[in-house]
């Protein structure tokens, strides 16, 4: 295993070099758009703009990959995604950003496809477990590093979009240098909804329900806390808060939801979203330790239910059945993220900053109550037909070629029928 880590460390690097900058222009954007005086949902269309690249770049970067090899995509579409980190700060207006993050989402999807592809190409039934642990960690650090760089600069300069830049195109190092082996095509991600909404409606609805709140909270959750009259620190810490009180939920909620119907879980982990929603709504304007109180508890219960939602459908579904599912529920997730972002700036506009939490209190209330409808609709798994849970990223759907559950004979099988279909 350490041999396979060392193997790919430059993999793993240009990953973390890569989500940490990504990480950073988020908030960034949605920092600096609240500094120019961009309304509301302006704002909330830069995240919404950046799923709908991010959902066109699952479909299509696998074709651009095909034509031009591995590294000669990733060094296109880094050098893209960079340029276009610079050319916000060159151009200050809400729709050339919006274009811009339409652009940067097309090339994201590719980027973390074309690493994972990569990283899953080492990886033996034995290995893809602890392989893909390691990746979320590597993960989730990033992250909290992009979101703790906001606070290393002046967002209304200039300085913390070169700093996005910079990162990108380090990233491309790594894997210009790489010796690991050059991996099999990437497989274009498709959206079966009924073949997912067969398998399991929870999970369908768990997914689009967690891009549509949380999509709402990363567009304008840093705007939540400006508008309150917090320092730009207090965003950075907040964001970052959020992200590690997430990290550290995703394996003690994981383990409870193998011992007992997972339902019950996701039901349970949407009402305290719910809850925290609500307390974070309220906590506006009050002591910053409270604000951050909020925001662990809302990251505690908010990210790992998009992990949950994947167990769910695993657990109805063929061993075969894993990729395609998981990369539908992936795209579902994409379609949330793009409608929430929209929604939640509305309702602030009309009730101010707080409302933010309300509106994703009731997105997860509704996923709550419809838990409960589907417990009178199904029998739940049996243990011995529960899979384990598996945390995993939201980058691509290539992540999910690294499920430990997933033999890897039957990875490229499926691989080679999706590339067939797409032809």
């Amino acid at each position: 295993m350490a041999k396979t880590i060392r193997t790919l460390s430059a993999l793993l690097l240009a990953a973390f070099i890569l989500i940490a900058g990504n990480g950073l222009q988020a908030t960034l954007l949605s920092v600096r758009g609240n500094i120019e005086g961009f309304p509301l949902s302006l704002i909330g269309l830069l995240m919404s703009a950046y799923f709908f690249g991010f959902i066109l770049g699952c479909r299509y970067a696998p074709h651009l990959v095909k034509r031009a090899g591995h590294i000669r995509a990733f060094t296109a579409l880094a050098s893209v995604a960079s340029a276009s980190a610079l050319a916000h700060a060159m151009a200050v207006e809400a729709g050339v950003w919006i274009g811009l993050r339409a652009v940067t989402g097309f090339c994201l999807a590719g980027l973390y496809m074309i690493l994972e592809s990569w990283i899953n190409e080492t990886a033996t039934n034995e290995t893809r477990g602890s392989i893909l642990a390691v990746y979320r960690i590597t993960d989730l650090t990033a992250v909290t590093v992009g979101q703790l760089l906001l606070a290393s600069a002046d967002p209304a300069h200039f300085t913390l979009f070169a700093v996005v830049s910079i990162l990108i195109s380090l990233a491309l190092v790594p894997v210009a240098l790489t010796t690991a082996a050059a991996p099999q095509p990437i497989s274009n991600a498709a959206l079966d909804l009924r073949k997912i909404l067969r398998i399991s409606p929870l999970a369908a609805a768990g997914c689009f329900a967690v891009g549509a709140a949380n999509g709402a909270f990363w567009a304008v959750g840093p705007v939540f806390v400006q508008r309150l009259g917090y320092e730009i620190s207090l965003v950075a810490a907040f964001m970052s808060a959020v992200v590690i009180a997430g990290a550290a939920s995703q394996w003690p909620l994981g383990f409870a939801s193998d011992r007992v119907d997972r339902r019950y879980v996701i039901i349970a982990v949407a009402a305290a979203c719910a809850a925290s929603g609500v307390a974070l709504g309220l906590a506006g304007g009050q002591a910053a330790a409270l604000l951050l109180t909020g925001g662990v508890a809302f990251g505690f219960f908010a990210m790992p239910l998009f992990g949950l939602a994947i167990a769910h459908a695993n657990d109805r579904a063929e061993p075969d059945e894993y990729v395609s599912l998981n990369a539908g529920l992936l795209l579902l997730y994409g379609a949330g993220a793009v409608a929430g972002p929209v929604i939640a700036p509305l309702i602030m506009q009309g009730a101010g900053a707080g409302a933010l939490f309300f509106y994703t209190s009731g997105v997860y209330s509704l996923l709550a109550l419809f838990g409960l409808y589907r417990l009178t609709q199904r029998e739940g798994v049996s243990e011995d037909h529960r899979e384990d849970f598996v945390s995993v990223p939201r980058t691509s759907p290539g992540v999910f070629e690294m499920n430990p559950h997933l033999e890897p004979d039957e990875a490229v099988e499926k691989k080679i029928e999706d590339n067939a279909e797409a032809r």
